[in-house]
C-alpha cells in the first residue's frame, strides 16, 4: 500500500481511530491493535508469501532473544545461529541470481527485507552485548514490522524504539504532535509528489535514451537523480516519521541537509544517518575500527562501504559505488588536517561533486550505461537540452498554463527547468530540515494555506506517483 493513496490515509485514519480509543482504556489492548494493523499492511504490500518468510524470521529472533537474555552457555554460537539465519535468507532472496550468474534466481524477496535484516541483526547484537534488555512478551513483531518503517526505514534502534512503548506518550500525542506529525507528512508528500517524481520524469527519459544525450543535457540527468533519491527517501522518512509522532512515537533523524556536506565523511554523518550508525556498531567497530593500525583502518572502511553497496542491491554497479565511498573516506583521511585549510565553498563542490558521480553507478543498469552516461557529460557537446528530455514533466500543469498564459509557451521549457531544479536546489540545500523543525513546530494560518494548496496539487497528481525508490531495496 503506497503512501501516497487515498487508501493509504483512510488506512491510517481508521488506525489511528481504533488504537488512540483503546488505548484511552487498555494499553495492552491498544498495542494488540497496533500489531494486527501493522500486519494487515504489510500483508496488501507484500503479500502472505513474503509475510511468511519474515514472521520466521522474528520467530528466529525471539527464541534467540530468550538464550540471550540468560546467563546460559553457549550465547556466542546462539547469536551467530540467529545471524547466520538472517544474513542466510537475505543472500538467498537477493544475491543467489548474481552469485550463480543467474543461473538460480528465486526470483522474488519479501518487501523491505534488507531493512528488516538489519534491523534484527542490530536486535541480536544488543541483547548479546547487554544494551538492551527485553520481556518475554517484548512485541517483536511491531518492532520488525512496524507500518510507517517497515518498507523503507529508517532502521529503528532497539534500545531508543522498545522503551518508548513504555512510555506515557504510546498511542497518546499531544496537540504538539499531530500538528507537527501532519506537518511532516504534509512535506514528505510534497518532496516525493511534485520534487522526486518530477525529477524522475526528466532522469527516466534521459537514462532511456543516453545517446541522445549532449552534454548539459547529461548534467541535467545526473543532478536531476542526485536530487530525486534525496527528495524520494527523505520525503518517506518524512512522512514516517510524521506517522510515528501520531501514534506518540519518535523516529531517529535519518537525514540532515546531506548536501551540504563538506567531505564524504560528513556526507555518511547526514545521509542515511541508521544505515551509518548500524555499520559503524555492528560491523566497524566489530572489526577493529580504528584501532588496529592506518592499514587495519583503512581496510575497515572499504569493508564497511562494499558491504553497504553489496546490501543496497545485488550488481557490481551497487559495489563500485560502495567501493568510491569507502576509497573517498579513506583519501581524506591519508589527506589529514590539511584539507580542512581548503576554503569551504571548494570542499562544498568537490564533495557535491564526488556525490553526483558516484550516484550514477548506483542508478545505472549495468557498468557500460554508467561510463556512457559520464561520457556524455564530458564530450556530449554544448547543444541545449531537447524537448524529449522533458516529456512527462509536469505535463498537465503545463497545459493548463498554454490556457492561460500562452505568450509563455516559446519559453515553457526554461520555465520548467527552472523552477524544477531551482526549488529542488533550494530545498535542498536548506540548513534546517523537516525532522529538525518538527520539536518546535507551531502551525500558522499562513503555513497551513501553503501546504494545504501544495497537498491538493499532490492528491490530484497520485495517479502518476511511482513507488519509492528504497522500496526496491
Amino acid at each position: 500500500m503506497s503512501f501516497q493513496s487515498l487508501s493509504f490515509f483512510a488506512f491510517l485514519a481508521v488506525t489511528l481511530a481504533v488504537c488512540l480509543t483503546l488505548r484511552k482504556k487498555s494499553r495492552a489492548s491498544a498495542l494488540m491493535a497496533l500489531e494486527l494493523a501493522c500486519l494487515v499492511f504489510y500483508l496488501l504490500g507484500g503479500g502472505w508469501r513474503g509475510l511468511i518468510v519474515l514472521a520466521a524470521g522474528v520467530a528466529v529472533t525471539r527464541a534467540a532473544a530468550l538464550r540471550l537474555g540468560e546467563d546460559a552457555p553457549h550465547r556466542r554460537r546462539t547469536l551467530t545461529l540467529a545471524c547466520v539465519w538472517h544474513v542466510g535468507v537475505l543472500l538467498a532472496f537477493k544475491y543467489t541470481g548474481f552469485f550463480t550468474g543467474g543461473a538460480l534466481d528465486i526470483g522474488w524477496a519479501p518487501l523491505g527485507l534488507s531493512f528488516f535484516t538489519f534491523q534484527q541483526l542490530w536486535l541480536l547484537k544488543e541483547l548479546y552485548t547487554g544494551q538492551t534488555r527485553l520481556p518475554a512478551d517484548a512485541p517483536l513483531a511491531l518492532f520488525a514490522f512496524f507500518f510507517p518503517t517497515v518498507t523503507s526505514g529508517p532502521i529503528l534502534r532497539p534500545g531508543d524504539f522498545f522503551p518508548q512503548l513504555e512510555g506515557e506518550t504510546f498511542l497518546r500525542p499531544d496537540w504538539s504532535d499531530a500538528a507537527a506529525g501532519v506537518y511532516a507528512i504534509c512535506c514528505g508528500t510534497i518532496k516525493k509528489v511534485l520534487l522526486a517524481d518530477g525529477f524522475g520524469a526528466v532522469v527516466g527519459n534521459g537514462w532511456s535514451r543516453l545517446g541522445d544525450l549532449s552534454a548539459p543535457a547529461a548534467w541535467l540527468v545526473i543532478l536531476g537523480y542526485t536530487l530525486q533519491l534525496y527528495f524520494d527517501f527523505s520525503g518517506y522518512c518524512d512522512i514516517a516519521t510524521g506517522i510515528a509522532r501520531l501514534l506518540g512515537l519518535r523516529l531517529p533523524l535519518n537525514f540532515n541537509s546531506p548536501y551540504r556536506s563538506l567531505s564524504v565523511g560528513e556526507f555518511w554523518k547526514r545521509w542515511h544517518m541508521t544505515l551509518t550508525t548500524f555499520l559503524r556498531e555492528c560491523v566497524y567497530f566489530p572489526l577493529g575500527g580504528s584501532r588496529k593500525g592506518t592499514v587495519r583502518t583503512y581496510g575497515n572502511i572499504l569493508v564497511v562501504f562494499l558491504i553497504s553497496g553489496f546490501w543496497h542491491g545485488a550488481g557490481w554497479t551497487f559495489l563500485v559505488w560502495g567501493g568510491l565511498h569507502g576509497l573517498a573516506q579513506v583519501l581524506e583521511r591519508a589527506w589529514g588536517p590539511s584539507r580542512e585549510r581548503l576554503p569551504r565553498a571548494l570542499r562544498w563542490a568537490v564533495t557535491f561533486l564526488f556525490v553526483n558521480v558516484a550516484w550514477v553507478f548506483f542508478r545505472a543498469p549495468d557498468l557500460t550505461s554508467a561510463l556512457a552516461l559520464l561520457r556524455a557529460a564530458v564530450t556530449g557537446g554544448l547543444a541545449a537540452p531537447d524537448t524529449w528530455l522533458l516529456s512527462g514533466l509536469f505535463s498537465k500543469e503545463t497545459g493548463a498554463l498554454r490556457l492561460l498564459l500562452p505568450f509563455l509557451t516559446p519559453w515553457e521549457d526554461g520555465l520548467r527547468l527552472g523552477v524544477l531544479y531551482g526549488a529542488g536546489l533550494v530545498a535542498a540545500l536548506w540548513p534546517r530540515t523537516v525532522q529538525s523543525r518538527m520539536d518546535a513546530f507551531r502551525p500558522t494560518v499562513r503555513l497551513g494555506l501553503g501546504l494545504g494548496i501544495l497537498m491538493v496539487w499532490c492528491v490530484l497528481s497520485f495517479s502518476g506517483v511511482t513507488t519509492f525508490i528504497y522500496s526496491n531495496f
